[in-house]
């Protein structure tokens, strides 16, 4: 009888009591990702979940970057945050003021006793995500940094050298001159005006975008990009718009299909478009730097990020927190940050991944798809060159794309609209400040 019993209990403990003392701990991953990007996310997730059994990472789309940043801020009032959430870059300000709201990386990856070195990772990326001591507060996931393509099928009929692109702004004037001569409706684009134009060629420069080491500093920054070089830059760009050498296509990414549709000869855009010129164009195209002013002082210096980071939600449970820890360190391995990297055409966000694809030939069989890297690693950042962290910075970039729409109208001067852009955006970041101070890290 009493084997019987043994029997029977031993049964119900494998039905019920076993599975669940084995049943792996489910961390939600919610995202921004979609189409192959997303598909992607999907693989990484999978591939963690067969390394071993002990967690289980769920992605969950949630919509567009504003709308995932959003949910989750709701479901953590609501008590259902998600364990990671994946935030714009231009949403860190807003996430670094949260306070218990989120746990910053460092902390996981120290409590959890997995090993976590900042310098492994690109300086670049590193500097954006952490804060003045140093310590990262979000982990690194999807970034690229603006560079040049040019369509070498236009230069070729332009009569220019397919593989020389212009390297300054003076040599984009010339062959846009050139490209118009031959016919060319759309010598230059530009996507993405106030992340290209503005806040990544002031670090290009080492120009300051604003105060306070460009908002790392503290809540009470104050914008700067009204400065001489800037205002030059702009100057320029103006000029070309009235000389038909820079078509305007509207904001955003909107520039984007202008030229990988074939309309544009160059254009200024995330590293990232690469995948997508790739699959959708019918033209042979080249990657090349940033333009840049060499008679400027310590030009170019070093480009900034943007994309997005994986930030860790507060009030979890220690079994919760060590589960992220073991994903983390199985997100940034060079294996995984590699193949990321070369299908997505986001930067690897460690040195060991970049070396990694280079020693696998990547490059030699994509050429320019190291043009992003060796950007972000030209040079070490500076305090006006590592990011720019503001408040209600998506605000302000509304606030510049109206101010520079203004400009390519030719309804005002370069100086008027770059110091108007500036007092309108002071007044968002002495919103954010007396919104946010009191829980400010």
């Amino acid at each position: 009888m009493k084997i019987k019993k043994l029997s029977l209990a031993l049964a119900l403990a494998c039905a019920f009591g076993v599975g669940s003392a084995q049943a792996a701990t489910e961390i939600q991953w919610w995202h921004a990702m979609t189409g192959a990007l997303a598909d992607q996310v999907n693989s990484i997730a999978d591939k963690f979940n067969a390394s071993q059994s002990a967690y289980k990472v769920v992605p969950v789309y949630k919509g567009s970057y504003a709308d995932t940043m959003t949910a989750a801020i709701a479901a953590y009032r609501s008590g259902k945050a998600p364990d990671i959430v994946q935030i714009f870059e231009v949403g860190t300000a807003t996430m670094m003021a949260g306070g218990k709201a989120i746990k910053p990386v460092y902390e996981v990856m120290a409590q959890a006793h997995e090993k976590f070195d900042p310098k492994a990772y690109m300086p670049a990326v590193t500097s954006y995500y952490s804060d003045t001591q140093g310590r990262m507060l979000s982990m690194p996931f999807n970034s690229s940094t603006p560079v040049l393509f040019y369509n070498k099928d236009m230069f070729k009929k332009a009569g220019l050298d397919p593989n020389k692109p212009p390297k300054t702004w003076d040599e984009v004037g010339a062959d846009a001159a050139k490209l118009k001569e031959a016919g060319i409706a759309c010598p230059y684009t530009t996507s993405w005006e106030s992340w290209v134009q503005l806040e990544n060629m002031s670090a290009w420069h080492n120009q300051e975008f604003a105060t306070k080491q460009n908002g790392f500093g503290g809540l009470d920054a104050k914008l700067s990009f009204n400065n001489e070089v800037i205002v030059r830059h702009i100057a320029k760009l103006s000029s070309w718009v009235k000389s038909g050498l820079f078509i305007y296509a509207g904001r955003g990414n909107q520039g984007d299909a202008k030229f990988y549709g074939g309309d544009c000869a160059m254009s200024t855009a995330s590293s990232a478009l690469y995948g997508h010129i790739t699959r959708s164009s019918k033209f042979e195209f080249g990657v090349s730097e940033l333009p840049y002013y060499p008679e400027v002082k310590g030009a170019p210096q070093n480009t900034i990020i943007g994309g997005a980071s994986l930030w860790v939600m507060g009030g979890k449970k220690p079994i919760e927190y060590k589960g992220v820890a073991k994903f983390f360190t199985f997100l940034s391995s060079p294996e995984i940050q590699a193949e990321w990297h070369q299908k997505t055409g986001y930067v690897p966000i460690t040195k060991a991944a970049y070396e990694l694809t280079r020693k696998q030939g990547f490059y030699e069989t994509h050429p320019g798809t190291d043009v992003a890297i060796q950007q972000l690693l030209l040079r070490n950042p500076t305090k006006d060159s590592k990011g720019i962290r503001l408040g209600y910075l998506p605000q302000i970039r509304n606030i510049i794309d109206e101010e520079l729409e203004a400009v390519w109208a030719q309804k005002k001067g370069p100086k008027q609209a770059l110091d108007d852009a500036v007092a309108r955006g002071d007044v968002e970041l002495r919103k954010f400040e007396r919104a946010n101070k009191a829980g400010a890290r």
